[in-house]
């Protein structure tokens, strides 16, 4: 089951308190201060684990606390620093403050790592405060408390083209065709629950990864069907493919209610370039195949089978030509570290 959202709660370590204390030795008539500054307080970081795959960890654990530090000691010994906790988001995770829906850090990278609350510093000890005109202080610093606060986690797969269309399209089947994922594909309509994704190959070293998200119907945007919660996995996508049904009764209808439904969910999606194919080639009558996109209204489209294979090399091909020359460009941007 892909997890795609969760809300976390993560308190920080608070650092621990300086210490008051004085040097008492044998044969040393006065001693001075010799209290320690306490530790720091832990950190909680979010950190892109590629083998994490879902955030289901972090709904079923929604609360994170570091350690915090401990005390300064005699002998202007400080305290041991809190253990930062290390909560692992998979690659693609976005985080926001759930008040605002400000984005405060954008996960794209293994690697990447965001402090989701600083921990507390540490209190200076009484050997911080000796001067020559004050050689007793009695005084030291608490800790400082840890940061708190609620974050909300939300997942958007990345991935190089998105598959958009009706149910029963041929979204998965295209998907199992093109690449070895295996999403389930029956004859009936929203087979596919959750996003999908795969790795096409042209050849060894030409590949791009493809996700299928689960499919539109006329009112989606206003929660009809599965509605469009799934379509934040696309927005990272570089290509949409538009997937109509040959055999449909209006191909150019099921085409514009998704261009309507995408146009009415917002994001960036109208500036992503996009093809638009014809599936199930394989059912229409060889004779009318050569002239199917003029038929349906849409001369631009490209006419596909994934059960033969006819066209799929030749879309895989102009696919490839879309992607390539954003791969060659500058890497994404930087994720969104500190607190």
């Amino acid at each position: 089951m892909l997890v795609d959202l969760a809300q976390i709660h993560v308190i920080a370590g608070s650092g621990g308190n300086g210490c008051v204390s004085f040097r008492r030795e044998k044969y040393v008539p006065k001693g001075g201060p010799d209290g320690g500054d306490g530790g720091r307080g832990g950190s909680v970081k979010l950190l892109v684990d590629p083998h994490v795959r879902t955030l289901l960890d972090c709904r079923e654990q929604p609360r994170y606390r570091a350690d915090s530090g401990r005390p300064g000691e005699g002998n202007r010994r400080s305290g041991k620093d809190g253990r930062d906790l290390l909560v692992r988001v998979p690659t693609g995770t976005l985080v926001k403050d759930p008040a605002t829906g400000e984005v405060m850090a954008d996960l794209v990278r293994e690697g990447d790592e965001f402090v989701a609350a600083r921990g507390g510093g540490g209190g200076r000890g009484n050997a911080r405060f000796a001067t020559s005109t004050h050689q007793t202080p009695r005084r030291a610093d608490p800790g400082e408390p840890g940061e708190e606060r609620r974050l909300e986690l939300e997942l958007k797969l990345i991935a190089d083209v998105g598959l958009v269309g009706l149910p029963n399209a041929g979204k998965s089947t295209l998907l199992s065709r093109i690449s070895r994922a295996r999403p389930k594909i029956a004859a009936y309509p929203f087979t596919t629950l959750e996003p999908n994704l795969g790795i096409a190959s042209l050849d060894g070293e030409r590949q791009f990864v493809v996700a299928d998200v689960p499919g539109l119907i006329e009112g989606a945007h206003a929660g009809r069907g599965l509605g469009v919660q799934f379509l934040r996995h696309l927005e990272r996508t570089r290509v949409l493919i538009f997937m109509v049904d040959a055999t449909g009764e209006s191909p150019v209808g099921d085409c514009a209610v998704l261009e309507r439904e995408m146009a009415l969910y917002g994001g960036s999606f109208e500036r992503k370039p996009r093809i638009v194919v014809l599936t199930k080639g394989d059912l229409l009558p060889p004779e009318s195949r050569a002239g199917a996109a003029r038929d349906a209204g849409l001369p631009d489209a490209r006419l596909i089978s994934a059960q033969s294979g006819e066209g799929l090399r030749a879309m895989l091909e102009e696919l490839w030509t879309l992607v390539a020359p954003a791969s060659s460009e500058a890497a994404p941007k930087d994720a969104t570290h500190g607190g």
